[in-house]
């Protein structure tokens, strides 16, 4: 028998694939950092932004009164439950019980059809003891006993065992789709607001700890629900009806049985902060460990390149002896905590044995009743014994709730939805008097710098490391907020502008160019869409592709392989910037586009960027003062101010910064 599926929605059918991403990931390509040093760096946490902006553009929310300041940037047809979920860590802060049944408001149809199904599905076990015993009982007293009642009991024992694969599937069914739209939408929040989130942050997190978040942290939550859904009911009801049933038929058994209740209080109490303490130290273990092991796979072409693996090796070696010192010690709590409820238990459940033997030997019960008390009492026993292995489980789960909370209680998010959202932007970009540092902690990396740069110039900044090239780069894109004056594009001060309409219409072409694992053709026309295939022929004309089309053996529609490491450098280059044309941005930013590539690679690069000159307004960051000539005008930073501006030739001709840089350079 085949589960029927959930009858699909239009936000349901809504692909998520990268190419239906409503905004220019190529931004994504460029992250701020409190230094300006190292601007390859602040590349390296674009793949995760690349592998979830896809998702995020098919992830929105049902908005709520005064909750826009958390869902501004989210698509309104999204499937998923943003809103109620970050309303419900906000509500119930500090207490996952209360946030965890939060996420079932809405499911009560279906809660209440699977909670009868496994009503029905336990009833055999609750029903074949007391069979057993009435047909032990009719064989051994058969003068007080009809032969037609060894029948009517079989007939009603065989219609509730066959009644199980029914409710056993409908209970699969119901809360499967309960189970499994929480997972889903938990998933789903996470990837809406880790697309909130600021750069700032994503500098600051490890990716392998926010991976974890997503993925093992949800799981962990999904078979916390499963296990507790399918566990507690079925053991209250389990011990209510032994106690009943028992109660029925001798008091003084119940008495015997209410003996085990404070030992499974005890037990639970004992072990209750160890196994707390284990799971939370394990779980922070695994977050490290988990972001460790990214990091290392991201640094072998380095670590092989100076025959550093035994050091990576000893790295991680240590931190894997320290998962397992941890996972070690969580078990054995979980072991012993496990073993002695056992051994409690069973204990008690041979107490019974000898006590409804010693009943029975005395005529006060009927053999029969001698095996229903032994099995009913097993279902105590057993249901107590569950109720106990099932705390670790609730503990690793509710620590995994407030993790999840880490993430989506986060306040520092990226407001993008402003007041002004920009027309057909002109180009016109003017840096007023703008004091800037990443934190108070850090010295001011800006001061007081203006310049007006007008449509379609483009200009080139130089200058030492740490002098503010990139980080004025950062601030044109909106990744940061002066401290004093403005950053304004066509006159619109960027505080008032609305940060994604406004990105729509720039591009971003970083040092470390991130290429997702798809088509060549996916790659360059990366979130927009259905592209008429003779724009992308344009486009890897233009900018030089056309003789790496033609050596693929599919061409455009040739899988390039994660990160498209089948390519070199200035081939990545330039999809870069074919992903940047194709997008016809009025503004483009260069930052170290050529610092990293070859003699051969940098001139088709630098030729692909000198043809995107005059198109819009260019921004340039270069170390290599040759590659910025046709520019028309150069900017010389030192510390946080512009010390000369003009043209290659005119810089050259005044001998100063520029000219003194240049000649190092020779």
């Amino acid at each position: 028998m085949s589960a029927p599926t959930d009858e699909p929605t239009p936000d349901d059918l809504q692909s998520p694939a990268r190419t239906s991403a409503a905004t220019s990931t190529t931004i994504a390509d460029t992250a701020a950092s409190p230094t300006d040093a190292t601007p390859a760096d602040t590349a390296t946490s674009s793949s995760a932004a690349s592998a979830t902006s896809s998702a995020a553009a098919t992830v929105g929310n049902t908005r709520s009164d005064g909750d826009d300041r958390w869902t501004a940037d989210v698509p309104p047809d999204t499937p998923w439950s943003f809103t109620e979920y970050i309303n419900a860590y906000r509500r119930n802060a500090g207490h996952p019980v209360h946030i965890l049944l939060s996420f079932f408001r809405g499911s009560g149809g279906r809660l209440a059809i699977a909670t009868l199904a496994l009503v029905a599905k336990q009833s055999p076990c609750w029903v074949l003891p007391i069979v057993t015993s009435n047909i032990i009982n009719i064989i051994t007293y058969r003068d007080q006993h009809d032969l037609s009642e060894l029948w009517v009991n079989l007939t009603v024992a065989l219609v509730f065992v066959l009644q199980n694969v029914l409710s056993t599937w409908t209970v699969a069914l119901q809360f499967g789709r309960v189970n499994r739209n929480i997972e889903r939408k938990l998933r789903g929040s996470l990837v809406v607001k880790l697309q909130q989130l600021s750069i700032r942050f994503h500098n600051e997190t490890q990716s392998g700890r926010l991976l974890s978040k997503v993925m093992r942290d949800v799981e962990n939550v999904e078979v916390l629900i499963d296990q507790t859904y399918r566990s507690l009911p079925i053991i209250a009801l389990d011990i209510t009806i032994a106690i009943v049933v028992t109660a029925m038929h001798s008091p003084t058994v119940l008495l015997f049985f209410a003996l085990t209740v404070p030992a499974a209080v005890i037990a639970i109490y004992c072990f209750r902060k160890p196994i707390r303490q284990s799971n939370h130290d394990f779980r922070s273990q695994m977050e490290q460990t988990q972001a460790a092991v990214a990091e290392m796979i991201e640094m072998i072409p380095v670590t092989r390149a100076h025959g550093l693996q035994h050091v990576e090796i000893d790295h991680m070696s240590k931190r894997l002896n320290h998962i397992h010192d941890t996972g070690l010690r969580l078990d054995v709590v979980n072991g012993l905590f496990g073993a002695t409820s056992w051994v409690v238990f069973q204990v008690f459940q041979l107490g019974c044995l000898a006590f409804t033997s010693y009943l029975a030997l005395n005529g006060r019960i009927q053999i029969g009743d001698v095996v229903l008390f032994q099995t009913y009492f097993a279902q105590i026993v057993n249901s107590i014994s569950s109720l106990i292995n099932l705390y670790p489980v609730l503990t690793k789960g509710m620590e995994s709730v407030s993790s999840i909370g880490e993430i989506l209680q986060e306040t520092d998010v990226e407001r993008n939805a402003r007041d002004v959202e920009p027309a057909r932007l002109r180009g016109d970009v003017e840096f007023r008097h703008v004091d800037f540092r990443y934190s108070p902690d850090y010295p001011m990396v800006l001061r007081d710098f203006s310049l007006t740069v007008p449509a379609g110039q483009s200009l080139a900044f130089v200058g030492d490391s740490g002098s503010g090239k990139s980080t004025l780069l950062k601030l044109l894109i909106g990744f940061g907020v002066p401290q004093a004056g403005s950053v304004l594009v066509d006159g619109i001060d960027l505080k008032e502008m609305d940060l994604d309409a406004y990105r729509r219409q720039i591009a971003v072409v970083p040092q470390n160019t991130i290429l997702f694992s798809g088509t060549l053709r996916d790659n360059i026309i990366y979130g927009l869409g259905d592209v008429d295939d003779a724009e992308v022929e344009r486009v890897v004309r233009e900018v030089g592709l056309d003789d790496v089309v033609a050596e693929l053996p599919e061409g455009l529609d040739t899988q390039l392989g994660e990160h498209g490491g089948t390519l070199s450098g200035g081939q990545r280059q330039r999809i870069a910037i074919a992903r940047a044309l194709i997008r016809h941005p009025r503004i483009i930013i260069f930052d170290e586009a050529t610092s990293a590539l070859d003699s051969a690679s940098e001139h088709k690069v630098q030729a692909a960027i000198d043809h995107m000159m005059g198109q819009c307004t260019t921004f340039m960051v270069a170390h290599r003062l040759s590659t910025i000539r046709n520019a028309d005008r150069i900017v010389v930073m030192e510390h946080g101010r512009a010390v000369e501006s003009g043209s290659y030739d005119d810089l050259m001709a005044a001998r100063g910064k520029f000219y003194r840089l240049k000649t190092l350079q020779e």
